[in-house]
Formats: structure tokens, C-alpha cells, sequence
């Protein structure tokens, strides 16, 4: 079982609740109202920089396909490689 260093009451609720959402506008509704609308694009821009990053792109193709700098495709890079295999879950559960 996965513990995560950040773990504490408050984001193990947050987590439950997102578990509770059930179609895409289920989604929209409460991510808007949770996140600012740059936070949301900021996630969806790391996931397309690491569906990129494991299709095996160079940089500069990502840089220029979504906009991400060099620094956001580092961190998803690392997190890539180092992280808490969260990216990888995904990529599973979506055959990407």
C-alpha cells in the first residue's frame, strides 16, 4: 500500500470526494469551482507533457506543441522517472 509524505486528513478527503465524480461533467463542474481556471490548464498541460514524454518526443516538439516550458517538462520528466508512479498508473489505466 502506497503512503504518501504528504498524506493528512484533509487531502485524504479531497481524494474521496474526487472518487465520488462520475462523468466528465461531473468533472468540469467541481473542478471549476475547486481550482482557478490556470490551475486546470496547468494539469492538463502536464499530462499531455508526460503522455509526450513517454511517447519518447524531444523537448523542443513538446515546448512547441503545448507550451510548457523547459522547466514544467523537467519536473514532469523527473517525476517521470523518480516520482510516485502516479503518471504511469494513468497511462495503464488509459492504454497510453
Amino acid at each position: 500500500m502506497y503512503k504518501s509524505k504528504f498524506a493528512n486528513e484533509d487531502i485524504d478527503h479531497l481524494y474521496e470526494v474526487i472518487l465520488k465524480l462520475e462523468t466528465q461533467e461531473d468533472c468540469y463542474r467541481f473542478f471549476e469551482d475547486l481550482c482557478t481556471v490556470k490551475e486546470i490548464f496547468d494539469m492538463a498541460q502536464r499530462l499531455k507533457v508526460a503522455e509526450m514524454l513517454q511517447a519518447k518526443h524531444p523537448y523542443q516538439e513538446i515546448t512547441k506543441e503545448t507550451k510548457a516550458s523547459t522547466a514544467t517538462i523537467s519536473r514532469v520528466n523527473k517525476s517521470l522517472l523518480y516520482g510516485a508512479e502516479g503518471y504511469h498508473l494513468i497511462f495503464k489505466k488509459t492504454n497510453k
